[in-house]
């Protein structure tokens, strides 16, 4: 292979030739979409801001269009691959088209789902074009059970990244924003276009940041929490009295609960920020 405009990234007729060499078909089950535009990855990289000290966990990383211009901007990249054809090919494709980089390069073949450990440098950023299928409990996941991640960048679903930068009051308010919130400030950073995929999806995709920050201060924990925001989007119709009427063990507990903690008992979760329902929580379980 020769170098695109001497920069080694992958284009379409790159991503199609690997593919062809592994013999592969993209499935829907690992929701394989992968990045054949250039641009696109170069977009991606600038809009995470990483740099020589960052140390990126990428999740999905297929072919590697994204994961060789994570190489020529960080320090390290760890890429995490469910699939065993391309978590083997990776380091090879590296090693052809970046070969002073792959010495910066660990691939862990593993569901991203069951990580719960990954290996030093711990990492300072997220990055990556995200199944569309587990995209939310991945960025979720890996927020929560990796401390050192200051910043996330992920290319998924329009809709998706929508619902995680949506604010309160919106109409696709919910609980994957409430749940992202405790963890970060969010924002749509950008939208995608379909055809910069192969094979193009039916849908289109958006790139969505998110910055951490210290989670809300309440005495009730992260689960308590969130088990409160679960409740009250469980039935988006009923007031929170109603709603939460499950998860405090009674009507009267639920509007005992909302009345403590400021909140109207007759209102929706949706107008709720993750803020009240960590006040919820915290009189609840007083």
């Amino acid at each position: 292979m020769t170098n695109d405009a001497d920069t080694g990234l992958l284009t379409a007729p790159r991503v199609r030739e690997l593919a062809t060499r592994l013999d592969l078909r993209p499935t829907k089950q690992w929701g394989q979409n992968f990045v054949i535009d250039p641009n696109t990855v170069r977009k991606i990289v600038r809009l995470a801001q990483v740099g020589p000290g960052d140390s990126v966990v990428e999740v999905g990383p297929g072919l590697g269009s994204l994961t060789l211009p994570l190489l020529y901007a960080a320090g390290h990249v760890t890429a995490v691959e469910v699939d065993p054809r391309l978590a083997a090919q990776l380091p090879l494709t590296v090693a052809e088209l970046s070969p002073e980089a792959a010495a910066r390069l660990t691939v862990l073949q593993q569901d991203a789902l069951t990580v719960t450990a990954l290996p030093d440098p711990q990492p300072t950023a997220l990055v990556a074009n995200l199944p569309y299928n587990v995209s939310v409990p991945v960025v979720l996941s890996f927020l929560e059970r990796f401390p050192s991640i200051e910043r996330v960048l992920v290319m998924v679903q329009l809709e998706v990244a929508e619902r995680l930068a949506a604010a309160p009051g919106s109409k696709v308010y919910g609980v994957p924003s409430a749940k992202a919130a405790w963890f970060a400030d969010v924002r749509l950073a950008d939208r995608v276009g379909r055809n910069v995929f192969w094979p193009a999806p039916n849908v289109d995709s958006g790139l969505v940041e998110l910055v951490r920050h210290t989670p809300p201060v309440t005495t009730a924990s992260r689960a308590e929490v969130f088990a409160c925001v679960d409740a009250a989007f469980a039935s988006r119709r009923k007031t929170l009295r109603a709603a939460l009427a499950g998860w405090a063990g009674s009507a009267a507990a639920a509007e005992e609960a909302l009345r403590s903690a400021g909140i109207d008992p007759s209102l929706r979760g949706e107008r709720l920020t993750i803020e009240e329902f960590a006040a919820i929580a915290a009189h609840r379980a007083d």
